[in-house]
């Protein structure tokens, strides 16, 4: 059954994207805020089922939290750990779709190749390789080895 899920990462060298400005480093992200946020996302998307957001995913000192604002209003989020020097991981994404124009789920990557890129890290995973992915600058499949 799980035979051909292929996960993928992004080669931060081979991207060319640049930092938006409505993205925030969250210092002491308030946890209740990015619940409400997750849970408008999961019912947006007609999850059937969720992997949970433990409260200390948002404050593990390995863990980024990036906010990202309209106007001055937090809309969406990314949970990023970092693992190495070289490497760090989408945890998870959540928008509450207040305004799905704003594209924050493929901005949200873009900026986070950016600033990741920014910091000296080499690699930039995004768990399975879904279709939308391979548009992404530096796209590369994992094959059993990295």
């Amino acid at each position: 059954m799980f035979d051909d899920i292929l996960y993928c990462r992004i080669n931060l060298s081979e991207t060319n994207y640049s930092q938006i400005d409505s993205a925030r480093l969250m210092r002491s992200p308030n946890v209740d805020e990015l619940n409400l946020i997750f849970k408008k996302y999961c019912d947006y998307k007609k999850f059937a089922s969720v992997e949970p957001m433990w409260p200390n995913e948002f404050t593990w000192p390995h863990n980024d939290v990036i906010g990202y604002y309209n106007n001055t209003k937090l809309v969406a989020w990314s949970v990023v750990t970092k693992y190495n020097k070289d490497d760090v991981y989408s945890v998870q994404f959540a928008c509450d779709y207040s305004n799905p124009e704003l594209r924050l789920g493929i901005k949200s990557i873009e900026h986070e190749c950016a600033y990741y890129k920014s910091q000296g890290y080499r690699y930039y995973y995004l768990g399975e390789a879904h279709k939308y992915k391979e548009n992404f600058q530096g796209f590369e499949i994992l094959h059993g080895h990295l």
